[in-house]
């Protein structure tokens, strides 16, 4: 998939409910396209084109540059191998 890049975001917070990381793919386009979200609980929340589960719902704007989301002191952001998504995305929709 040529132009997709896959980036993670782990998440520094005291919120219960909030995810503690995330995994996305985006689209050449700057969008996310899928995306994990992993909580503190264990749980696991995704969403597609298609589909939002456990909460998890795709970004609405097009995703910032990683050094801006890295630069905020609660993100720690990084770019991911398709490999390293592909992984979170099976265990999240296996969960079905």
């Amino acid at each position: 998939m040529t132009g997709f890049w896959y980036l993670r975001v782990r998440w520094e917070h005291d919120f219960a409910d909030d995810p503690v990381a995330i995994v996305s793919e985006i689209g050449p386009d700057g969008y996310e396209r899928r995306k994990v979200e992993f909580f503190r609980d264990g749980r696991l929340g995704w969403a597609d084109e298609e589909h939002e589960v456990g909460g998890t719902g795709l970004g609405q704007v097009v995703v910032p540059p990683l050094e801006e989301i890295d630069a905020q002191q609660e993100f720690a952001a990084s770019r991911v191998e398709a490999t390293e998504f592909d992984q979170a995305w099976a265990r999240a929709t296996r969960r079905l």
